[in-house]
């Protein structure tokens, strides 16, 4: 159905038209909206014109209301009430400044970098409650897209044009046995003389797994594979438990003590992970997530004053 409403008539020129009912002069109006009264005078004319009809008398240059501007001015009122409290609504349930934030992490990432965002991020923002949504970045991004999750804590994912992502950290990919293995002692591994070695893996989807098929595919030879998880942890539980070996980030590094050894590739063979926070580009003002961002910020700054292992990320 057509619209009956001329594409002039805009809820700017409304609210000058409100603003001069309430303030009775253009200098008055100018003041409430922030502009000029010539620009306040502009948008009445215009507005006037779009009616098709009659809004004001003019006594010298004082422009008198008439019946018709009062009951625009009514109906005026009710509309942008109306629309305002949309906008609030449909910000609400997209989780814009809200009081809750759904942030994805990596399993990998709990360990420390998630716990100090969150930490600094309701330093920040006090009210904020925080929900920690678990997955591989796959699972994460796909969520993000959805709007399922308000952000996330994974690998930055490669040039998209829809996600603001903000690097934290860079960290490097080791081969991880089990302490007192035959590796133990090398200073860095040649994966082409593990050919013959069982592997563990965690499942399609999560990045350290695309980082896994990625070595073995330069190493030039398709690991014997004898089980695949769905969570860092428990794949760190079976290596140290000498069911295979596999490869891993280096910061879970100090998760299981000296049960696990991480031991550098050679050269040839190294992998490097840029993790960062990422959220849609349309939410790119959103108050709580513009918290999130600084603290992460502050996170890449720290570490990089500190110089810890996991460089930071450019």
């Amino acid at each position: 159905m057509r619209s009956q409403i001329s594409d002039d008539i805009t809820f700017r020129k409304l609210e000058a038209l409100i603003a001069y009912m309430e303030g009775g002069s253009l200098s008055s109006a100018a003041a409430m909206l922030g502009i000029s009264a010539v620009s306040v005078h502009r948008a009445l004319h215009s507005l006037e014109e779009s009616m098709s009809c009659q809004l004001f008398g003019h006594s010298g240059r004082n422009l008198i209301p008439n019946e018709a501007a009062r009951v625009l001015a009514d109906a005026s009122r009710d509309v942008i009430k109306l629309m305002g409290d949309g906008i609030a609504a449909t910000r609400k349930v997209a989780g814009y400044s809200s009081n809750h934030l759904k942030i994805g992490s990596l399993y990998s990432l709990t360990n420390s970098t998630t716990p100090d965002v969150i930490f600094d991020m309701k330093l920040r923002r006090p009210d904020l409650q925080a929900e920690l949504v678990l997955g591989s970045n796959a699972d994460l991004l796909e969520k993000l897209r959805q709007n399922v999750i308000d952000a996330a804590l994974m690998a930055v994912p490669d040039d998209d044009p829809e996600l603001i992502s903000i690097p934290m950290f860079e960290d490097e990919i080791f081969f991880a046995a089990p302490a007192g293995s035959p590796y133990a002692h090398q200073t860095a591994i040649d994966l082409r003389q593990c050919a013959r070695e069982p592997y563990v893996s965690l499942s399609e989807g999560f990045v350290t797994y695309h980082g896994f098929v990625e070595a073995f595919r330069v190493a030039g030879f398709a690991p014997t594979v004898v089980m695949q998880v769905g969570d860092i942890f428990s794949l760190m539980n079976l290596v140290s438990a000498g069911l295979g070996y596999t490869l891993l980030p280096g910061r879970v590094r100090n998760v299981f003590g000296d049960k696990l050894q991480l031991i550098p590739l050679k050269p040839e063979f190294r992998m490097r992970q840029t993790i960062g926070v990422n959220f849609l580009r349309v939410r790119e003002r959103d108050p709580n997530l513009l918290a999130l961002a600084a603290a992460c910020r502050m996170l890449r700054a720290d570490r990089h004053a500190a110089g810890t292992g996991a460089g930071v990320a450019a």
